[in-house]
């Protein structure tokens, strides 16, 4: 029996796992916008590294954890989440992508935007597989051994700082960890749906969660489980649409939850 299913929805769910953990670590944070300057400053290095005939995957990583680094360093005295460290990060992000579309006529190469926008998710094959462990064990690494500093980090920035934690060091940690879950992930499933699986399910994830094991743990189940119902979907003969839109179209669809979820939490 022919099962040509098998390792894109195997993909499909790691990604709906891994995305959303490195999700809720940067939401509870107030960084989750990181991920989406990752997603966007990978483009110049993907170029370069095509155009010198190195693996775009690598060109991307470098790329995106540099704009992350020059927002960051720019946005230095701001507290994550006020105006002007969101002005730094929207203007990191806008330079970093323009310079991506220029790079691809001045170093004459030809690279499929539509697929990074949405990348090809039945067209995955065991190399993305292979990434995707990759990253999941990397966020799984740093979560073991950085856990508490990361609680710590989360809950009061200023008083883990005074306290003589690594803070730098930890959101750089952090920042690689997104960067390689970004590219990992963009390759099968394209920025829109690794920017809405980094969302949509931390934000219901943490309503009522007592701990942020808790809510890391209800992250990935709802990842998953959005990632197969989307997938599942889109395969059906009668719909026959790409699988990461119809995804992302699912996390859209899963914030009207987590409002009432909210709601009916605070009342």
């Amino acid at each position: 029996m022919d099962r040509w299913w098998a390792l894109p929805l195997l993909l499909a769910l790691l990604i709906g796992a891994l995305c959303p953990l490195a999700g809720t670590l940067l939401l509870v944070q107030r960084r989750l916008f990181l991920a989406n300057l990752i997603s966007h400053a990978v483009l110049p290095g993907l170029a370069v590294a095509v155009a010198l005939g190195l693996s775009p995957g690598v060109g991307g990583m470098v790329s995106g954890v540099a704009g992350a680094l020059v927002a960051e360093r720019l946005s230095q005295g701001s507290k994550p989440g006020d105006s002007r460290d969101e002005a730094v990060l929207n203007t990191v992000l806008a330079g970093f992508l323009g310079l991506g579309v220029l790079l691809i006529p001045l170093l004459h190469i030809r690279v499929d935007l539509e697929a990074i926008l949405f990348g090809d998710l039945l067209a995955a094959g065991p190399g993305d597989l292979a990434g995707a462990l990759a990253a999941l064990a990397a966020v799984g690494t740093l979560l073991v051994g950085r856990y508490h500093q990361l609680v710590f980090l989360g809950v009061d920035p200023v008083g883990a700082a005074s306290a003589g934690l690594p803070v730098r060091r930890l959101r750089l940690l952090l920042t690689l960890a997104t960067a390689f879950t970004v590219v990992s992930a963009m390759t099968a499933v394209g920025v829109v749906l690794v920017i809405a699986l980094m969302g949509a399910p931390a934000l219901v994830a943490l309503v009522g969660a007592r701990s942020l094991k808790e809510a890391l743990l209800r992250a990935g189940l709802v990842g998953m489980g959005l990632s197969a119902l989307g997938f599942g979907l889109a395969i059906q003969p009668a719909i026959n649409l790409p699988p990461g839109p119809v995804i992302a179209l699912l996390c859209l669809a899963l914030l009207p939850l987590a409002q009432v979820l909210r709601r009916a939490q605070d009342s």
